[in-house]
């Protein structure tokens, strides 16, 4: 069965972006450290169209990562910078005119725009909420998997929701001090079932089942 899934990179205090994100920092101060461990990865590397790089324990999770994937969610922050409606040249995104996703990717905004395509991605803007954007997401996947891209707002509404299936984090060890904090805002009722832990290089994979 296809599921609704998200993987992503979280500082041990818990946060997916640090503080004062803007065009300069994407991920705000310090952010990009969070993902140290993928970006030598060969398996990483191949996925975004370069050659080389390592192999380790790390390696079988970012190919499963991408492995049956039909379709993707992001928040308006994780496509571009900026609040507020889009102007009348919007920026395309943070992803280049060759993004890394392959599949149609659907933008949680207040604001609605046209349909961008940029190579094999088309993004979709969604204005009417994270049911929609699910909902979207599912029939263009077919029986492939939906992968929630982020960021941590998404997800957390995804999860408040009972939309989101499968959380895997990938922690590393460093300190933000503040920023966008993963699960932030959710109730008490909210539960998830441990499904593995793989030790690697520079991080600790957890992968859980959500609860609903």
């Amino acid at each position: 069965m296809s599921l609704v899934r998200c993987d992503i990179s979280v500082s041990a205090d818990g946060y997916v972006a640090g503080p004062n994100q803007s065009m300069e920092n994407p991920l705000g101060e310090g952010g990009e450290s969070l993902h140290d461990w993928t970006f030598g990865l060969e398996a990483w590397r191949k996925a975004h169209g370069m050659e080389g790089g390592e192999v380790n324990a790390s390696s079988p999770v970012v190919e499963e990562r991408i492995a049956n994937v039909g379709a993707g969610i992001m928040g308006r922050n994780m496509f571009g910078p900026g609040p507020g409606p889009w102007p009348a040249e919007p920026w395309n995104g943070w992803w280049g005119e060759d993004p890394p996703f392959h599949h149609p990717i659907f933008v949680l905004t207040h604001y609605p725009r046209e349909p961008l395509t940029l190579t094999d991605t088309t993004f979709s803007f969604v204005t009417d909420g994270v049911e929609s954007a699910v909902k979207q997401a599912r029939e263009a996947a077919g029986d492939k998997d939906v992968l929630v891209h982020g960021g941590g707002r998404v997800v957390q509404q995804l999860i408040a929701a009972g939309l989101l299936d499968q959380l895997e984090l990938h922690i590393s060890p460093i300190i933000l001090g503040s920023g966008t904090r993963l699960l932030d805002n959710l109730g008490p009722g909210v539960s998830f079932e441990q499904v593995r832990v793989i030790e690697a290089p520079g991080v600790t994979h957890l992968k859980y089942r959500v609860r609903k």
